[in-house]
């Protein structure tokens, strides 16, 4: 890891240089990690969703799928994913959680996309989700659609949601474009 540069008082820093964020398939104990601590932070600590963890069966028995989100390089947001009927081809996305300081940078919209690209280049027709009612009309924006009336989920209200997802070339080059590197504005 390199060293921090060292500033003398009243130098002038300079400019922060953005890579854009980037999404990848969680596949290291290292990643794995990332993932779980982010979930934890934003669904344990600051929403008090879950009291000591969010972990469930899908985590268990490794069912789902996860998706790391990075900004400049750093772990910033995350989303899992699993299959919820292989013969209808039908996936759920859930637990999409960005750190406080990256909400603003972009990096929740290229992770809910990654995890609609992954189910689509693994097979999937449609894409399910329980959307905490405040984040419908960015879910919307992306592409989603209410289905049915709110709900109780994770003892929270929810408003269920669905994609139909894309071709799976498309969804390939998406993934692409996601792995190396994009700029929230390029979405």
């Amino acid at each position: 890891m390199p060293s921090e540069p060292s500033w003398s008082a009243g130098a002038t820093l300079p400019a922060p240089q953005s890579t854009g964020v980037t999404c990848r398939r969680v596949t290291s104990a290292a990643e794995r990690a990332d993932h779980h601590a982010i979930r934890h932070q934003i669904f344990v600590e600051e929403q008090a969703i879950f009291t000591d963890s969010d972990l469930d069966a899908h985590d268990r028995d490794g069912t789902a799928l996860a998706i790391n989100g990075y900004c400049d390089g750093l772990a910033a947001g995350t989303v899992r994913l699993f299959v919820l009927d292989e013969a209808d081809g039908n996936w759920q996305g859930d637990r999409l959680a960005v750190l406080s300081a990256y909400r603003l940078r972009g990096v929740g919209g290229p992770l809910v996309n990654a995890a609609v690209a992954t189910a689509a280049v693994l097979g999937g027709a449609r894409m399910e989700a329980h959307i905490q009612p405040k984040n419908v009309r960015f879910f919307q924006r992306l592409g989603w659609t209410i289905q049915g009336g709110r709900e109780i989920y994770a003892g929270l209200v929810h408003q269920p949601m669905a994609i139909v997802l894309p071709d799976p070339v498309d969804a390939g080059a998406t993934l692409r474009r996601l792995a190396a590197g994009i700029n929230a504005r390029d979405l």
